[in-house]
């Protein structure tokens, strides 16, 4: 089965915020306790794009969405201008198909066309399989912070692993007014 990538569109969006939703309600990888709806998702995915973000959605070859991923500034501040925090979900049914590498690498090449330097991940500690997957796209762990957050009545570690996508750049000047 051939799957394909591609910019996300306003009719994928019931089946992104499905899968939101169910990582929302029976997983660690959304620290987030309450479910979306449409209009949430439709604003976030107007945001993205007014910032030139890329929302990518990995569809199978019916066009339904599997996953999807995007990527946003790490921190609002100028400085930061050249990381970027990255988010990848596949749906329930398909994990430990390859999808997510699917997703992300594509995430990376849009960060690496777009002139971003690094590349940030936060991840909940117990999340192996995320962990595992960033390292074999040449993530390395940066740091880890115990107990940051909480779900499901118990406390969170957060891992944070970062990708050096152009690792001979000079930083880019300020931008100007």
């Amino acid at each position: 089965m051939t799957h394909s990538i591609r910019n996300a569109l306003p009719d994928d969006l019931p089946s992104v915020r499905d899968i939101y939703n169910d990582a929302v309600r029976n997983t660690t990888a959304i620290w987030n306790e309450q479910p979306v709806d449409l209009a949430n998702r439709q604003a976030w995915l107007a945001a993205r794009q007014a910032q030139g973000y890329p929302v990518l959605v990995v569809v199978d070859p019916q066009g339904e969405v599997l996953g999807y991923g995007s990527f946003g500034d790490w921190r609002p501040f100028q400085g930061f201008r050249q990381t970027v925090e990255h988010s990848v979900y596949v749906r329930a049914d398909q994990r430990g198909n390859g999808l997510g590498t699917l997703i992300l690498s594509a995430l990376v090449d849009a960060a690496r066309e777009g002139d971003k330097h690094v590349m940030v991940a936060a991840i909940e500690s117990g999340n192996q399989a995320s962990i595992k997957l960033h390292q074999r796209l040449g993530f390395v762990i940066t740091g880890q912070m115990p107990q940051v957050g909480s779900k499901f009545g118990r406390w969170l570690d957060l891992t944070f692993m970062q990708l050096n996508l152009t690792p001979d750049a000079q930083p880019s000047a300020t931008p100007t007014e």
